[in-house]
């Protein structure tokens, strides 16, 4: 149970006092740490709390929704403080009243999507670490993709994977896949797009007709990697993809390259929940190779 106490003095600290006698209420929020609905004289808000160890990933997920929310694109949560303590660490965002979405919501999510993958720089990565996940996701900024993604993304994940114990055909393949990686880009057409990294349909909803993003696992990279990912798990319908594609047409080789781009989730879910996805993982590396 997290030291509410405390919490509630480091909340006052950032200007937020919360109620006395309303205890904090659980809320279905994720596997990956507890989620808190917090009362205080201005309203809920929503509160993550995770052992100690959660700081960094509290603290990167936050400037991951501070550099998303600076593009003026897609709406995000707003952060409203961090903290840690003995017990562990915490991550307060704005309450977000969520609600099902529909064709005009999706439209808006595709368009404001278009948005933020148009603010790019010059390399790829980000100026820190994050994680995909519990999964560390190292982001070193480099000037080749090519390069960044098959040493960060999927060369990291198939280390890990051999650590793990999967050795065998998920190793020949990978290593034949890793070798062929640069045939499947065209450099020239890859710009270093600020990307949300871990869009799948959980991590959207509508909230008063506007599209919400949260939970991102921020770099910047190939958009393509974000448009990829919305296919894996399900959750985006026509009126997204419909909307985006007029401002990001697909570009030559997409089919191959989206493979390899689930390819880098599918082996995170390899990593982080056992074998039920290895098979999935082996289908889309014969796919491509």
């Amino acid at each position: 149970m997290p030291d509410w106490t405390s919490i509630a003095e480091q909340l006052k600290t950032a200007g937020i006092a919360v109620s006395e006698g309303q205890l904090p209420q659980p809320v279905s929020g994720g596997d990956i740490s507890d989620a808190w609905r917090v009362i205080t004289r201005s309203g809920a808000i929503f509160l993550k709390s995770g052992p100690l160890q959660a700081r960094d990933q509290f603290a990167a997920e936050a400037e991951g929704l501070l550099e998303i929310a600076a593009t003026n694109s897609v709406r995000v949560p707003a952060v409203l403080a961090t903290g840690e303590n003995d017990g562990g660490a915490f991550l307060a965002l704005e309450w977000i009243q969520f609600e099902p979405a529909n064709a005009e919501v999706e439209a808006q999510l595709g368009e404001r999507l278009a948005l933020m993958h148009a603010c790019t720089q010059q390399n790829f990565g980000w100026h820190r670490a994050n994680t995909i996940g519990l999964t560390p996701q190292h982001n070193p900024r480099t000037d080749n993709w090519v390069e960044f993604f098959r040493e960060h993304r999927l060369g990291f994940q198939l280390q890990l994977a051999r650590h793990n114990g999967f050795t065998g055909e998920l190793q020949v393949r990978g290593a034949q896949l890793l070798k062929r990686l640069p045939g499947f880009f065209d450099e020239g057409g890859t710009e270093a797009a600020l990307l949300h990294g871990d869009l799948w349909g959980g991590n959207w909803a509508g909230a008063n007709g506007e599209a919400v993003v949260f939970d991102p696992a921020v770099y910047y990279g190939d958009r393509e990697a974000d448009i990829a990912m919305t296919h894996l798990f399900g959750g985006f319908g026509p009126a997204f993809y419909s909307a985006y594609e007029a401002r990001w047409p697909k570009r030559d080789g997409y089919a191959e390259r989206q493979c390899l781009y689930q390819l880098y989730h599918v082996l995170n879910h390899l990593n982080l929940f056992g074998s039920g996805y290895l098979v999935r993982a082996l289908q889309l590396m014969d796919t491509v190779l």
